[in-house]
């Protein structure tokens, strides 16, 4: 399906991202990661103007073109207790700043059919406490993915995934973890893998600008104290 095709990532070294990758490459993709973590990859802070512009000009040199380009590299986790400004700054640099740069320096190059797959969360529209830098950060893509979509109209398909609980160790959970998802079950990293490919495939040539949330359904469930067993202990 996507034979030759080039797929840019960005956190593709674990995870979701890493899942994402294989699932390309088992589908012919020429895929092209950078991540903080060592590698067979580009190596690099995305946080950083000048990683960005170098890694572009690398897949640029080498390919030519982009076909997909898979914003997925998670921002820091911190909340309003002990998030620092700095912090906060950088994972706005990560979650936000860094898609939107990429989309700006591939403009040019990617192909006729080119899809931009960026990785929100379910967080992007429901928060626990001390979540400030990435609830806002993820809210903040699910947003420049609209937007990205106009400027971008007839060139490119922008669409976002929102993943809810992801297990990216697979682990089969039971009980109240796994009830509490109208599903039954904990997400894994193939729920995400199998969105992002449709959405870069043809199939998905009618979607552009949209924000899909897979998260078993747990964003749609109504909860009151006392209703079906659920209690609250302030």
């Amino acid at each position: 399906m996507f034979q030759d095709k080039v797929v840019v990532i960005t956190g593709g070294a674990n995870g979701i991202g890493k899942c994402i990758a294989e699932e390309f490459r088992k589908n012919g993709a020429l895929v092209e990661i950078i991540d903080c973590v060592e590698g067979d990859h580009y190596v690099g802070d995305i946080a950083e103007k000048v990683t960005l512009e170098d890694f572009a000009a690398q897949v640029i040199e080498k390919h030519g073109r982009v076909d997909v380009l898979v914003n997925n590299a998670p921002p820091g986790f911190r909340g309003i207790d002990k998030c620092s400004y700095e912090q906060f700054q950088r994972s706005m640099a990560i979650g936000i700043t860094a898609p939107f740069y990429l989309a700006k320096l591939f403009a040019p190059r990617f192909a006729p059919g080119a899809s931009i797959i960026n990785i929100s969360s379910s967080r992007d529209r429901m928060s626990q406490p001390q979540s400030e830098s990435y609830t806002a950060a993820k809210g903040g893509v699910a947003a420049l993915t609209h937007a990205l979509a106009v400027s971008l109209a007839g060139k490119v398909r922008v669409n976002s995934v929102s993943p809810g609980w992801i297990d990216t160790a697979y682990t089969v959970y039971e009980g109240a973890d796994a009830v509490q998802q109208p599903v039954g079950r904990v997400g894994n990293p193939m729920d995400i893998a199998n969105m992002v490919l449709f959405l870069a495939s043809d199939k998905a040539g009618f979607i552009t600008g949209e924000n899909i949330c897979i998260d078993g359904g747990q964003t749609r469930l109504m909860i009151y104290h006392g209703d079906h067993g659920w209690t609250l202990e302030p």
